[in-house]
């Protein structure tokens, strides 16, 4: 598996346009939609992060076994995995078990896209419902835009299995080509749309068009002649055995990733209830915005991310270490110049294109910043340890998030300090264990020493 400063560089891009691609559309949004209208896109954003929850961890999972029968790998374990040197990696593939894995994706997805259908039609639906009462637009194009929206997550949710197929086979450069490809679509459209008019309906319309463009490329890109061959001569390995290998590490990143969203995303949708739409996006564009550092500042530790899972298998922690400094590096540095910038010239360049919702104030501002590099941090912290297949930190996350909720609400309805509340609150509650405790396990697990950010920063 050759992973190089090309697959990183096509991240860079790829990531950018999909996390910055709402960003890249503000000038149309903040022009043609009312701070209302923005108020519900920020609320259709959010419910979008939450839908990851219905994995449950088991896209990271399969991505990680993935790599694993590509590296060489026979039998799948439930905690650890067959160590290998550096000539066997990745010179005999089991395809029965490849097959078997792909299998039980589907058998997997199927189900839980079936039960977000559920959800977003019932109570997602209704959720909508209270937050209309207080908006004065076209209630009609809401419903309309929020049809659109269930569908495309449910099929989205449903293929999500190729992202798997795709970055544990370590074909970043290729995914990340399909990505812009599909982003760029997803922009050109959109921005004729809400030029048109279309408002909401244009986003959620330009998403589905992406997505399905996504999946019928990275399809192409996988499944080769080669690989449709050796499956179809392969024996298929039991999914059930499969299931029960992935599902407890599956179900402890699932915790976590729960827990994690509810740090990162319940303030918005606990925050709807008592701000007014305004406050929220004020909030909703910083917050995007943010989130485009926090992607950029990943990008090199995500990137190499199959290639630590097979540096594991292969024993090699001095390797690892290096990746994990020089990510450390491109993380804070991105959060200096970026949030520098965004300090200084963001809401200039929001009234430059005559926008109606500007950032939040400058010290809540840098609260925000602060936060999400914390989490960022804390982030990158756990996929790596998450690399040896297992999972230490879920019970933690879990408790964190119940925290935050709590807080939330009891800073919403009893303090009523609004805003700065929605970000210290989950600055508090991280910073009793979490933000300090996982990336403490990294230094001891990789052996870190303060030279060996020195020696890394000069010499490699």
């Amino acid at each position: 598996m050759q992973i190089n400063k090309s697959d990183v560089i096509w991240n860079y891009a790829a990531t950018f346009l999909k996390i910055a691609a709402s960003a890249l559309l503000l000038p149309f949004i903040l022009r043609m939609m009312s701070a209302e209208e923005v108020g519900i896109w920020s609320v259709f954003v959010t419910v979008n992060s939450f839908i990851s929850l219905l994995d449950f961890g088991f896209n990271p999972s399969f991505t990680r076994n993935i790599t694993y029968i590509f590296t060489g790998v026979r039998n799948l374990k439930v905690r650890g995995f067959a160590t290998l040197d550096e000539k066997e990696a990745g010179t005999l593939v089991d395809y029965g078990l490849l097959k078997g894995v792909i299998s039980a994706m589907k058998w997997f997805y199927f189900r839980v896209a079936a039960i977000l259908f559920l959800l977003l039609a019932t109570l997602g639906t209704y959720y909508i419902y209270i937050l209309l009462k207080k908006y004065t637009g076209n209630h009609g194009d809401v419903y309309l835009a929020w049809s659109l929206l269930c569908s495309i997550n449910t099929y989205n949710l449903f293929s999500l299995y190729y992202d798997s197929l795709l970055q544990g086979k370590g074909l970043v450069k290729k995914s990340k080509q399909i990505v812009i490809v599909s982003q760029l679509v997803y922009i050109v459209i959109a921005a004729i749309l809400i030029i048109a008019g279309k408002g909401l309906v244009a986003i959620v319309g330009a998403q589905a068009s992406s997505v399905i463009i996504v999946r019928w490329l990275s399809h192409r890109l996988f499944f080769t002649a080669e690989i449709k061959n050796a499956l179809h001569n392969a024996v298929t390995r039991s999914k059930k055995e499969i299931l029960r290998a992935v599902y407890p590490n599956a179900v402890k990143i699932g915790l976590t990733t729960f827990g994690g969203i509810m740090v990162q995303r319940s303030a918005i949708v606990i925050g709807s209830l008592y701000l007014t739409l305004e406050e929220i996006a004020s909030y909703g564009i910083t917050m995007q915005l943010i989130a485009v550092l926090a992607g950029l500042g990943g990008i090199y530790t995500s990137t190499y991310q199959a290639r630590i899972v097979q540096l594991r298998v292969m024993n090699n922690k001095q390797r690892i270490k290096e990746l994990y400094i020089k990510g450390q590096f491109i993380l804070l540095l991105t959060y200096m110049a970026g949030g520098v910038g965004m300090l200084l010239f963001g809401n200039w360049l929001l009234d430059l294109i005559g926008s109606q919702t500007h950032l939040m104030p400058s010290m809540i501002l840098l609260l925000a910043l602060f936060l999400s590099f914390e989490q960022t941090n804390l982030m990158v912290a756990g996929n790596i340890l998450a690399t040896k297949n297992e999972v230490p930190f879920f019970k933690a996350s879990l408790i964190s998030g119940a925290g935050i909720i709590i807080g939330l609400l009891i800073s919403f309805h009893f303090l009523k300090i609004g805003l700065f509340g929605m970000l210290l609150i989950p600055l508090i509650v991280d910073f009793a264990y979490q933000a300090w405790k996982w990336p403490l396990e990294v230094v001891k697990d990789l052996k870190l020493r303060f030279f060996d950010f020195f020696n890394v920063a000069l010499y490699k």
